[in-house]
């Protein structure tokens, strides 16, 4: 430590020394430090200056700078932003495009945009994210377009249901003015230039087909067709619906691929349009306007899907029109045979074969065959003749029933004229008398002949326009008539004839007016063969059973007007009162018996005191009064007989069969006097011979006679039958038996007994060898 101490202060010596030896030039370096330090203090203070004064100087020229700085970058990214936009524009441009093609719903031109936007110029910039973005889109704009289209066609499929009435409407109206101009053109041969309509039809589908551009939004005009018979110029299909959009959506499908698609779904609409339209309303057999409607949506349907099929390069065929049509053309007539079943009214029926004969030919002048449509207006044919039958019996009803049954009088030449105007009657003898005069018959003659030839012309209309050849049509005429004369005007006349108050008078009337009338029908058959230009003589010509039906009209009245004698004959009877067990005979006939004679004298005179021609007066007064008085006769003397034999008059005395005896003798006056002429010699009293010789069998009490001669040709009692002979004489023998109580005392009486009891025996064994 000592050392070391040492060591350290030697050190320190030596330190000090060389500290004391360098010291003056420490101090020199010390004082120049200082003045360098002021120097230094100097130059700081001026250097800080000068950096002041340099930075305020060029601050203005850093902003500059950086200015310049910033405008070369703008500059370089305007550049490159000018490149790009180049490139991008176009892009923009076409997408701009497009969208207002979309707005504009011109979705074709927006289709074929869209095909450039996608292959030409969005691969040039595919790497922007806005390209990305409208490539993703293409296929939701190609979706928007198919769908926009595709809600264009329905609100056309919707357009052409709406307007299918009004299509089918001008259309029908198109056709009836081209028949109109035809049947013109026919009746006026100089009259040319007319071309027939289906060939103008053909025309126009012709130059439809040629005009039907992808791009086309006009209509070719199928129904343009001018009013030839007014100026007026009738709207077309076109004015009505607007074509463009099938098309347009038909060209967008097919561009896209999707044509079948599209094809599938236009007919399957249309088809379902189809049953809508040819379902008819419940209430369409009511008025001539609701097949019209029925009709007009029908025609419509159908001139467009024809349109379709000429402009629309097979987006429906032939197959398929044809397949629509015989599916509309079944269901038409089923509906029309069901609803024309409830026409009752033969005028709605006529209109309506009116309207179908339209209906065929406006569809036929399309190309679409119609023969069915005919072959069922055969079939209405015949519901129309049972309409018209319907309606003509009440007219017939209407006439008899409200006729008088009286001859018409006629006071002047005028009215004379009229009748035989009305009805084919010829009468040298009437001609000749003054006026005023009588016709024979009463005012249903010339009615009904009349309502028979309107009935005729009313059938004639119905044929009309049915393509049916003169032969058909009269045969059809024929026919028609037959059945109005044997089953409506017979049936009328039959309830007439049997009506309860019909009285004699009446009915002889009703047979001198069947009589003309069955006169008449040679004149009908010619007014017949005049309408039809079918001569009677030919081949398989139906005649007319008219004769036939006013002869059956004819014998039922004279039926009639005998069995109205028999009942009145009978009511007469029923006031009968004998006194059958009277003693003494009456001083006269009875009173009910010259009643009856009294009628029967006043009924025969009307008979004999009809107008009439010499051949109706010799008809009526002749044969059906001298039939009428023979069979009144024969009933009275039938009815007497009856009344005579009895079971309830079980006793009768000589006074009794004296005083029946009177009442005979009065019918025999009766039949004597002629009540009507014609009878040859004693024919009609006759009638009353079995009476007679029966009653003068008991009064003259002349059994030998009877009995020696009964069978012989001559023998005086020819007509009196045993068996009759036995009742009466049984009723005879019980009253002598209990009238006379003290018969048996007196010998003439019990001879007498005797006598009646041998007869009575000797007719037994009579009526026993008769019937061995």
């Amino acid at each position: 430590m000592e050392k070391l101490e040492a060591r350290i202060r030697n050190h320190d010596r030596e330190i000090e020394k060389m500290c004391n030896f360098h010291y003056q030039g420490f101090v020199d370096s010390i004082t120049e430090l200082l003045k360098v330090r002021g120097e230094a203090q100097k130059l700081k203070h001026q250097v800080t200056d000068t950096n002041r004064k340099l930075q305020s100087e060029g601050k203005e020229l850093v902003v500059a700078m950086e200015e310049l700085k910033q405008c070369r970058l703008q500059q370089r990214n305007i550049s490159a932003t000018v490149d790009k936009l180049t490139l991008c524009l176009p892009v923009l441009e076409m997408y701009s495009k497009l969208r207002e093609q979309m707005t504009s719903k011109r979705h074709y031109p927006a289709l074929k945009t869209l095909e450039h936007l996608e292959h030409t110029y969005l691969p040039q910039v595919s790497h922007y994210r806005f390209c990305k973005i409208m490539v993703d889109n293409i296929p939701k704009l190609r979706e928007e377009i198919k769908d926009v289209s595709m809600s264009d066609l329905k609100d056309f499929l919707e357009s052409i249901r709406k307007h299918s009435d009004k299509i089918g409407e001008t259309a029908m109206k198109q056709a009836q003015q081209q028949r109109n101009l035809d049947n013109i053109v026919s009746q006026h041969p100089r009259i040319g230039g007319g071309k027939k309509y289906k060939k103008d039809v053909c025309a126009s589908s012709d130059l439809e087909v040629k005009n039907t551009s992808p791009m086309s939004e006009q209509d070719s005009g199928i129904l343009d067709v001018e009013d030839e018979d007014d100026d007026e110029e009738v709207p077309g299909a076109q004015d009505l619906v607007d074509f463009s959009p099938v098309y347009r959506c038909l060209h967008i499908y097919s561009v896209l691929g999707a044509r079948e698609t599209f094809e599938n779904y236009y007919r399957k609409q249309r088809r379902k349009q189809a049953r809508l339209v040819l379902q008819p309303p419940s209430n369409m057999h009511e008025t001539l306007d609701g097949y019209r409607k029925y009709f007009n949506q029908i025609v419509g349907f159908f001139v467009v899907e024809d349109h379709i099929l000429h402009t629309s390069q097979g987006l429906v065929n032939r197959a398929y029109i044809d397949e629509l049509w015989e599916m509309a053309l079944s269901k038409t007539i089923a509906a029309l045979r069901t609803h024309s079943s409830y026409c009752s009214d033969p005028n709605l029926v006529l209109d309506l074969k009116n309207l179908i004969v339209l209906f065929a030919d406006t569809l036929q002048g399309y190309g679409f065959p119609v023969n069915q449509l005919f072959d069922m207006l055969l079939e209405i044919r015949d519901q129309y003749s049972d309409t018209l039958l319907k309606k003509w019996s009440g007219v017939f009803r209407n006439i008899l029933d409200s006729d008088n049954y009286s001859p018409i009088p006629v006071a002047n030449e005028e009215l004379y004229k009229k009748i035989i105007g009305q009805f084919p009657f010829q009468d040298p003898e009437l001609e000749k008398q003054p006026f005023p005069k009588k016709f024979p018959f009463s005012e249903f003659v010339p009615k009904v002949y009349n309502q028979i030839k309107e009935f005729i012309y009313a059938c004639l209309k119905f044929s009309e326009d049915l393509h049916l050849s003169s032969t058909e049509v009269d045969d059809m005429i024929r026919k028609s008539t037959n059945l109005l004369l044997t089953r409506m005007l017979s049936n009328c006349l039959q309830t007439v004839i049997k009506r309860r108050n019909t009285g004699l008078t009446e009915l002889v009337q009703i047979i001198i007016n069947t009589t003309h009338l069955e006169k008449s029908c040679k004149f009908l058959e010619e007014f017949i063969t005049n309408i039809t230009n079918v001569l009677p003589e030919t081949v398989h010509t139906t005649k007319l059973y008219g004769t036939t039906t006013f002869k059956d009209a004819r014998h039922a009245a004279e039926e009639e007007i005998y069995t109205n004698l028999n009942q009145k004959i009978d009511q007469f009877l029923q006031l009968a009162d004998y006194d059958w067990m009277a003693a003494e005979p009456g001083s006269k006939a009875s009173d009910y018996l010259v009643d009856l004679i009294a009628f029967l004298r006043s009924t025969f005179a009307v008979f004999t005191h009809l107008p009439g021609d010499v051949d109706v007066h010799s008809t009526m007064s002749g044969k059906v009064a001298q039939t009428a008085c023979m069979s009144a006769c024969k009933h009275l003397s039938t009815s007497l007989m009856q009344l005579l034999l009895e079971a309830e008059v079980r006793q009768l005395t000589l006074g009794a069969l004296q005083q029946f005896n009177l009442d005979v003798e009065e019918c025999e006056q009766f039949a004597r006097s002629g009540p009507v002429p014609g009878f040859q010699g004693d024919t009609l009293q006759l009638a009353f011979i079995d009476l007679r010789q029966l009653l003068d069998l008991f009064i003259q009490w002349d059994w030998s006679t009877y009995l020696a001669d009964y069978g012989q040709p001559t023998c005086k009692y020819l007509r009196v039958n045993p068996t009759t002979a036995l009742i009466l004489l049984e009723k005879m023998k019980d009253t002598s038996r209990k009238n006379n109580v003290f018969a048996q005392f007196r010998k003439n009486e019990r001879d007498k007994q005797k006598l009646i009891d041998t007869v009575a025996k000797q007719l037994r064994s009579l009526i026993n060898s008769h019937h061995l």
